[in-house]
């Protein structure tokens, strides 16, 4: 099922958020469609200083994507949403995996196996969340450069 790009009111106090919802059966073409996805939410929603957060989102977006399209049967979810200050990107994948994420020790002449490093480098934490049939793998992409 498709849900396209639209805006959210929770309530009249509350700043409208953007979100993005996806589900699918199995595929590459989903993790594509994933990083078009995080471009086309972040471009509505306002101006970012320069490409460097887009690309990150775009980064963290397909390694968790093609985490659950490797290793879970399906179906799998995405879910994106932009907080209200619009300062951070929350990406979301559910995948029907009983099997938790697993980063594997550093070694640079290994191909493969360091998206889970990427993520925790470029994200503010990754939270799992067990569920009846699978996990949803949660990070927050930084948007905005830390106020010091």
């Amino acid at each position: 099922m498709d849900i396209s790009l639209r805006t959210h009111a929770t309530t009249q106090d509350r700043p409208t958020s953007l979100r993005y919802s996806r589900t699918w059966a199995a595929g590459v073409s989903a993790i594509a469609e994933a990083r078009d996805a995080v471009a086309a939410l972040l471009d509505r929603a306002r101006p970012l200083p320069g490409r460097r957060p887009v690309q990150d989102a775009q980064l963290v977006v397909s390694e968790l994507v093609t985490n659950a399209a490797k290793h879970a049967p399906g179906p799998c979810a995405l879910r994106l949403e932009l907080l209200p200050d619009a300062t951070a990107l929350r990406i979301t994948v559910t995948d029907t995996s009983p099997e938790p994420p697993q980063r594997r020790p550093p070694d640079p002449r290994r191909v493969g196996g360091h998206g889970l490093h990427l993520v925790a480098m470029l994200s503010r934490g990754l939270e799992v969340t067990w569920l009846s049939r699978g996990k949803r793998v949660s990070a927050t992409v930084p948007l905005a450069p830390a106020v010091a």
